[in-house]
């Protein structure tokens, strides 16, 4: 199990600089953590706009404060971002960012392939290549929580929580993202033997007890913690909860948990960080 949390990122100075200036961004995760994704917080403030291009990535960002304009620069297709919406930008994807007025904005961003976590964008907008590139979709593509509902892909987890599935296997990103709702009080034990989870708590406070160890962890908003197959463990939601859960290898979408808080394969396992004993 790994816990890190964006209040000890910022204070060990990890916060870097992107879009020529006009954003910032937290590295949770990143390659050397040995999955098949990475996960950052994006910062704006102020209004204006960032052209970017991900020649090298697969990028899916969940809006989980602020607004903004989408544009894809192709077609001059617009889409509004807002908290709940998710947008979903790979290589052949020129586009804009506008934002219209000074209010802060936060995206929870997972790139596949992982981003090594020091880069910052070039000319064009794009990073380096850091890897394979997923088959993903043709083109961008965004999802709202009514598409979601839609879908049928608002699922209930047994009697713990609401799961927001709102990227599975079929996008071909190489992970799943999913928006949890937790309600206060539930406690559940889990034990993803065929996954790799990381979590980013958006709002409420919770703990994590690591059964390995006895530790107990806990995480409120801006909270990370991520378990494998080794990991069995047990939340608990002090309060009501909203969570990022991001996958790997990714969900159908339409799984239930079996008795021991588990997922069924759904792909190769990643090694994960080292010493999770996953490699070994």
């Amino acid at each position: 199990m790994l816990v890190r949390s964006m209040d000890q990122l910022e204070d060990e100075g990890r916060v870097i600089s992107i879009s020529h200036g006009k954003a910032s961004a937290v590295r949770l995760l990143t390659k050397s953590d040995g999955l098949n994704f990475s996960l950052s917080e994006a910062r704006a403030q102020k209004a204006g706009q960032s052209n970017l291009w991900y020649k090298n990535h697969w990028e899916a960002n969940f809006v989980r404060s602020g607004k903004a304009v989408l544009e894809d620069c192709s077609t001059g297709e617009r889409w509004n971002l807002e908290p709940g919406v998710l947008y979903c930008v790979g290589p052949t994807d020129k586009h804009r960012i506008i934002r219209e007025q000074d209010t802060e904005m936060r995206i929870i961003s997972v790139f596949n392939p992982p981003i090594v976590g020091e880069e910052t964008h070039d000319e064009d907008g794009a990073y380096p290549p850091t890897g394979p590139i997923p088959q993903g979709k043709e083109r961008m593509f965004v999802k709202s929580l009514q598409d979601i509902r839609d879908a049928g892909m608002e699922v209930t987890v047994g009697d713990i929580a609401t799961s927001r599935r709102y990227l599975t296997v079929a996008d071909n990103l190489g992970f799943s993202l999913h928006s949890v709702l937790l309600k206060a009080g539930v406690k559940a034990d889990c034990w993803y033997k065929h996954h790799w989870e990381g979590n980013v708590i958006l709002d409420g406070n919770m703990e994590v007890t690591d059964y390995a160890t006895g530790d107990v962890h806990a995480l409120g908003p801006g909270g990370m913690y991520l378990v494998g197959p080794k990991d069995r463990h047990q939340i608990h939601a002090l309060t009501d909860m909203l969570i990022i859960s991001v996958f790997d290898p990714p969900l159908t979408g339409t799984e239930q948990r079996d008795e021991d808080g588990s997922y069924p394969a759904t792909g190769p396992v990643p090694k994960g960080p080292m010493g999770s004993g996953v490699e070994d």
